[in-house]
């Protein structure tokens, strides 16, 4: 089943299964401020809110949530032009900027390479939501200049660690992987481990900074 909301950016909520709601959007930066706002509202039943590149996945506590919460997004208000509060201090990552991509990344954005680390170490970046692997991180809301496309022919090994950049977002890959995202750099960083109390680095809300190693 799919309802038509009354808000300007929310346009879908599709049951999913019989004890979830799933959230459709036009943006990235929509669905981070939606996620804000739904977390914000302490919905009654919602025990998980998924987020994605353009949905976000709330999962209910059963089959009599789905209605009511249903209904109650439609009450959920959101400040499209406000910024979430970061869940917790700055993660800074050391990057060591010899990826493979660089030159590559470079000459797609009209960069020179020194252009490209300083926008990347420039930024604030933030978490939007995980990937395909635990402890890969989707980051957003870096310098659009480094919006790059993936590579047409992707690699069949990526190591763990290495730092990169495909669309509009940021990542490091926590193991060795295919991949085909632009290579940028790597890190010594460890994005997921088990025996940690929180086994993931990044998690949604977090902000992180990339600096240049030394």
């Amino acid at each position: 089943m799919t309802v038509t909301t009354d808000s300007p950016v929310l346009s879908t909520v599709r049951e999913y299964g019989d004890q979830a709601l799933l959230l459709e959007f036009g943006s990235t930066a929509e669905v981070l401020a939606w996620a804000a706002a739904i977390r914000h509202a302490d919905l009654l039943g919602v025990l998980d809110i998924v987020p994605a590149s353009r949905t976000i996945l709330l999962k209910l506590a059963g089959p009599r949530y789905v209605a009511p919460t249903r209904q109650r997004l439609s009450k959920v208000r959101v400040d499209h032009e406000a910024t979430a509060p970061p869940a917790g201090p700055d993660v800074v990552i050391e990057v060591v900027y010899d990826g493979a991509d660089l030159d590559k990344v470079a000459e797609l954005t009209g960069l020179s390479p020194a252009q490209v680390i300083a926008a990347h170490t420039g930024s604030l970046w933030q978490v939007g939501f995980g990937g395909f692997a635990p402890g890969f991180a989707y980051l957003v809301g870096g310098d659009p200049r480094l919006h790059v496309p993936r590579r047409s022919e992707p690699r069949t090994r990526v190591p763990a660690g290495a730092v990169a950049l495909a669309g509009e977002f940021s990542g490091v890959y926590p193991r060795e992987s295919p991949g085909g995202w632009q290579l940028i750099g790597r890190t010594d960083a460890v994005m997921w481990d088990i025996d940690r109390d929180r086994p993931a680095l990044l998690v949604p809300g977090m902000t992180v900074r990339f600096e240049e190693a030394r």
